[in-house]
């Protein structure tokens, strides 16, 4: 599928790059501490039937990141400022990670209704009693394998073998997102009573290897949500849409039909 990537300014200080792909209902795809790479799967089957547009996060993949951007709530504020500038309406807003996070927060924070339908991925963002988030920020590299992945030896990346340049980047986009969200120990404390207010239809979608966030964490952000579904995707983790890409799009497809 054809892409086109742009910047566009939305404030003096806060420059946001664009990918762009497809025609159709427009859909915010939002990524997490991975980057864009880890929903370029999600833009590409979207893509099909719908006008996908995946923002880099300001502060990852080299972008600059203004002080105003200072938490997750700052960053979900600036996306409804983007529907808008772009005259975006029924909005399909989906987030992996800590991009489910940030489209949570776009929701209830929606009071132009500019978004009519909801699909997290494994996301952060709620404190959950008895389901604490893995500390990402502690693990070394066999960790991350162990806790993201179902199939952690396929996914596991010695750091040696890394080349430097995409080694800064990595440590780049995780000091951005410490600044964002560790301050919060990856969730805000009053989000999860706060989507009781979100009506539109919501898809929960749990890759049920994840031991960052468990199934049960996931289960709880589904009940949250007055109008919602959750679906477990087996023999995956934390990107379900990477290690499972045919059955994570089979329950989104189900959804938006």
């Amino acid at each position: 599928m054809p892409t086109a990537t742009r910047t566009i300014d939305l404030r003096n200080d806060l420059a946001i790059t664009l990918t762009e792909a497809g025609v159709g209902r427009p859909v915010l795809n939002l990524h997490g501490g991975g980057g864009p790479f880890t929903v370029a799967a999600i833009a590409d089957h979207l893509a099909e039937t719908m006008r996908v547009i995946t923002p880099t996060h300001p502060g990852w993949n080299g972008t600059i990141r203004p002080d105003s951007l200072a938490q997750i709530g700052d960053l979900a504020g600036a996306y409804l400022e983007l529907l808008e500038a772009e005259d975006l309406r029924d909005v399909l807003v989906v987030g992996s990670s800590l991009g489910g996070w940030i489209g949570a927060e776009i929701t209830v924070r929606d009071q132009g209704a500019r978004v009519s339908g909801l699909i997290i991925i494994n996301a952060t963002g709620i404190e959950v009693e008895g389901q604490p988030i893995t500390d990402f920020f502690s693990l070394d590299a066999r960790g991350v394998a162990d806790n993201a992945w179902y199939d952690s030896d396929r996914y596991y990346q010695d750091p040696a073998t890394v080349p430097p340049e995409q080694a800064a980047r990595q440590r780049a986009n995780m000091a951005t997102m410490r600044v964002l969200a560790s301050d919060q120990d990856m969730y805000d404390p009053g989000l999860l009573a706060r989507l009781g207010q979100v009506k539109i239809p919501v898809l929960v979608v749990w890759g049920e290897a994840d031991r960052i966030v468990t199934p049960a964490y996931g289960a709880a952000y589904a009940a949250a949500f007055p109008n919602a579904r959750f679906e477990r995707i087996a023999k995956a983790g934390h990107l379900p849409q990477i290690e499972q890409p045919a059955a994570t799009f089979a329950v989104i497809d189900e959804f938006l039909r």
